[in-house]
């Protein structure tokens, strides 16, 4: 599924077992929504930052009636349309998408933001397209905890950064964390940081431990949940569209 697609370090996708801990994290957020807050009743739905298009097929899995997914990058969209041909591609700008006012009865966009320059043009650009209640769900990594120098990453946001942000214009439901489960949190306790370990050196050259650990980790080995932020791996925004 992703030979054609290359492999930048950053986007995620299934199959890679050395990547597969970041997939599951990824995965843990979308499936987290399925199961929050998509119904039958959602009407349409984005996913505005596809990438590889897992999550945006997880969502037509679960039950939304038409998902559209809209990315930047033409390689990465004909990747989508031949791996997840029931997505409705739309390739354009986040910060300008060219949807009509109200589109849409739920909108995610899962570690997408800090990949832009113009945030704040961004969640205005959601709460326009989204239409007046329906729920938006953002992602981001926590700049406290995830590892610096990812040059991929325009600017990383704090859980205080992230509310201001995403407050100006929509209205905030609730703000959590996603941290690592029972398996994971034990390995670390004898281990030290599974994160630090997968960064140190080439995945040619993990342990047996590490290697035994990321090809095995799922979605189910996260957990997203109220707490203190600052020390959450990544951030949980639901918001919603205001009434107008």
């Amino acid at each position: 599924m992703t030979e054609t697609l290359p492999l930048t370090g950053e986007r995620t996708a299934p199959g890679i077992w050395h990547e597969n801990y970041w997939f599951a994290r990824h995965e843990a957020a979308y499936r987290w929504i399925t199961a929050n807050w998509l119904s039958s009743e959602t009407g349409r739905v984005l996913d505005a930052g596809c990438g590889e298009g897992y999550g945006a097929d997880l969502l037509r899995q679960a039950g939304a009636g038409q998902v559209f997914g809209l990315d930047y990058e033409s390689t990465t969209l004909r990747h989508v349309a031949k791996a997840y041909p029931q997505t409705n591609l739309v390739q354009g700008n986040l910060v300008q998408t060219g949807f009509a006012d109200d589109a849409f009865g739920l909108l995610v966009s899962l570690q997408t933001i800090e990949h832009l320059w113009e945030q704040p043009r961004f969640i205005a650009e959601c709460a326009r397209i989204a239409e007046p209640g329906a729920i938006v769900v953002l992602t981001t990594p926590n700049r406290l905890t995830f590892p610096s120098g990812n040059w991929y990453h325009t600017k990383e946001l704090t859980a205080a950064e992230f509310t201001e942000l995403v407050e100006a214009d929509l209205e905030i439901v609730e703000t959590l964390g996603l941290w690592h489960g029972e398996k994971l949190a034990a390995w670390e306790q004898q281990h030290g940081s599974c994160v630090d370990a997968q960064l140190a050196t080439d995945h040619t050259r993990w342990s047996a431990e590490l290697v035994q650990l990321v090809t095995e980790t799922s979605h189910e080995d996260f957990v997203i949940r109220a707490g203190d932020l600052d020390d959450s791996l990544d951030l949980v925004v639901v918001a919603r569209a205001r009434l107008r």
